[in-house]
């Protein structure tokens, strides 16, 4: 059986859950990262070398890092409802996921870290207000791309894509900030609603 390392409550654990509830793949977790089992030691490093969850052992074969996760996990286990083959569609799809981990990350990152983590190290108040700018202007790219196609982040159809896309919309939502109204994204959330993979693993109070 599939087996993931990495606890419930991170992020990009989150994305793996959310995608093999939907490729209806049964898998066993075990806690791993802060509060858990420990992420430096010598058992854990031998499979990723940066020392982050998840990772996934499928059989032999051992994986790290997120979206190269749930993009295996779509093309091995018979997903191409969700990661399509066709190169254009499958390419959209790549373009949302990658952006998600370049762009959107890189702006929330500050603004978590001090209004959700604590961090004594990100206490700035300027710098706080400037990450939940950039949070909010890259918001608003989603929610114009929802907009313009009337249903999921890629297009009309639910893909992989909207798993990280609808985590960090989570995460955004979950983070005591101001929020700006964003009508489109609103109507995306609701859709995605009908869905028991969203239901459990993105919009669960979890940030």
């Amino acid at each position: 059986m599939l087996q993931i390392l990495g606890k419930a409550s991170s992020i990009n654990v989150r994305k793996v859950l959310w995608t093999c509830a939907e490729l209806g793949l049964p898998f066993e977790r075990e806690d791993w990262g802060s509060g858990f089992k420990a992420t430096d030691v010598p058992e854990f490093v031998a499979l990723n070398p940066n020392a982050m969850v998840p990772v996934i052992k499928d059989g032999e074969f051992v994986l790290w890092e997120s979206n190269s996760i749930i993009r295996y996990l779509a093309g091995r286990y018979d997903g191409e409802f969700l990661y399509p083959s066709d190169p254009c569609e499958r390419a959209r799809c790549d373009q949302w996921i990658d952006w998600q981990a370049s762009e959107l990350n890189r702006a929330w990152s500050y603004a978590f870290l001090a209004l959700v983590r604590h961090s004594p190290a990100h206490q700035d108040r300027q710098q706080i207000d400037l990450s939940c700018a950039n949070w909010a202007r890259h918001i608003a790219i989603v929610d114009r791309q929802l907009g313009t196609t009337g249903g999921f982040i890629a297009g009309s159809a639910f893909s992989l894509a909207d798993i990280p896309i609808a985590l960090s919309i989570n995460r955004w939502l979950e983070t005591p900030l101001q929020h700006a109204d964003f009508p489109a994204l609103t109507a995306y959330m609701e859709r995605l609603a009908t869905r028991p993979g969203y239901l459990e693993y993105c919009r669960n109070g979890t940030p």
